[in-house]
């Protein structure tokens, strides 16, 4: 599985994801700002899933993921890593 990592970005509620060798999207960008926009995106809904996710941004390059103020990096980053080398190892068709 490729390996993710965060990274910070100026808004302390939004966190940067990159895999090393890897493309999220084969082309241009997806952006959802809610559960409702997501539903049956194979990036966007396994994010959503997850408690406190409000946004996802996402380019070949990276996925920008925004938390809700009170949720909590410690417990999502985990998560979120986790689903995005899921699903960089078993791209859609």
């Amino acid at each position: 599985m490729p390996t993710v990592s965060a990274h910070p970005t100026p808004n302390p509620n939004s966190l940067k994801f990159v895999a090393d060798g890897a493309s999220f999207l084969s082309s241009g960008l997806v952006a959802f700002g809610s559960a409702r926009e997501a539903e049956g995106h194979p990036l966007g809904e396994p994010l959503f899933a997850l408690d406190g996710v409000i946004n996802v941004f996402a380019v070949p390059q990276f996925v920008t993921v925004t938390k809700h103020p009170a949720a909590d990096w410690d417990f999502l980053v985990p998560g979120i890593e986790k689903l995005l080398a899921a699903y960089l190892a078993s791209p859609p068709a």
